[in-house]
This record gives structure tokens, sequence and C-alpha cells, in this order.
């Protein structure tokens, strides 16, 4: 069980730094779409037709953005690169915490007061960022146009939030056990 929870440990680091990376990315790729939109193609690399346009996707939340002489709308990309910027920092959020959770168990119990906060922002993260994806898609119909977003809501994410906030009762429980039989033994 220690090489399944040091590699557990390794892989959300990783992932968890792959979306601050990917965050960072796509904050400067949203203001570069604004400020310079001709240094957009340094950052992201489309596969943009001018009879489809380019899907731009990350999370669930889709835009399909119109292409004109090789160059995707810069409104359009703006408000993707909103919309995902915010999602792939929640998601990194989600990845320290369960790093976190981890770490914080090595070798120990894993009933502790910080593991079950972790445990509920992880839900609670789980739970937003299909709620932004799907806020994003709303507001990109509003702005740009029906055709621009479709609105879906990812209910993956909704369902594995209300599963961990669920469970985070069970953890409250644990730690209240193990209270109940300190110095028993």
């Amino acid at each position: 069980m220690k090489s399944i929870g040091k590699i557990a440990q390794v892989l959300t680091k990783v992932v968890e730094i792959f979306h601050w990376v990917g965050t960072a990315l796509m904050a400067a790729a949203t203001v570069c779409a604004g400020v310079a939109p001709s240094f957009l193609k340094y950052f992201v690399a489309f596969d943009a037709k001018e009879c489809c346009g380019a899907e731009l996707s990350v999370w669930g939340f889709e835009i399909t953005a119109p292409v004109k002489d090789g160059r995707v709308d810069t409104l359009f990309f703006i408000l993707f690169g909103i919309g995902a910027t915010v999602m792939l920092a929640l998601m990194a959020l989600i990845f320290r915490d369960l790093n976190l959770i981890i770490k914080r168990s090595e070798g120990k119990t894993p009933f502790l007061p910080e593991n079950v906060r972790s445990f509920r922002e992880v839900g609670l993260l789980s739970i937003l960022v299909p709620m932004v994806g799907t806020i994003m898609s709303v507001i990109a119909r509003i702005v740009l146009g029906a055709e621009a977003a479709e609105i879906s809501a990812n209910l993956g994410g909704l369902v594995i939030g209300i599963v961990i906030l669920t469970f985070t009762e069970y953890f409250v429980r644990g730690i209240e056990l193990e209270r109940d039989v300190d110095g028993l033994v």
C-alpha cells in the first residue's frame, strides 16, 4: 500500500502542476487575445478551419469560434479563456487538496480535521467546475449567439462532488470515534 500512496502522491502533484501551468498559459493567452491578437498563435495551437471554426474546449466547457484569415475571433477566445482559466485553477486546487490529504495521512490515521476540510473543498470545487462551465456557456450564448456555445452540464463533476461531500461526513464520524476510543486500549 505504501507504493500506491507514493504513486498517488506523485501523480496528484504532477497533475496539479500541469493545471497551474495551464492556468497561467490560458490567462496569458486570454490577455494576449485582447491586447495583441496576432501573438495568440504562440500560446495556443488551433485546429482551425474557415469552414467549421475552431473547437475550444476544457473540462466540458466548449465554444466554437469562427476563423477568419487563419485567426480565431478574438471575442470568442477571450470569453473561452476566462472560463478556461477559472476551471483550470479550480482543478489545480482539487489536485492540491488531494495531494495534501495523501501527505497528511501517510503513516497515520486519515481521520484528521484538516483532511475533512480538504475533502469538503474537493467536493465543493468538483461541483463548482461544471457550474462555471455552464455559466460561461450561457454568457457565451448571450454575447456571441446560440451557435457559439452549447449549453451542457457535465454532471460527472456534480455527482463526484456530492459523493465526496457525503463521504466527508463519514470522516467526521471517524474522527469522533477515534476520540472516543483514545486511551481505552
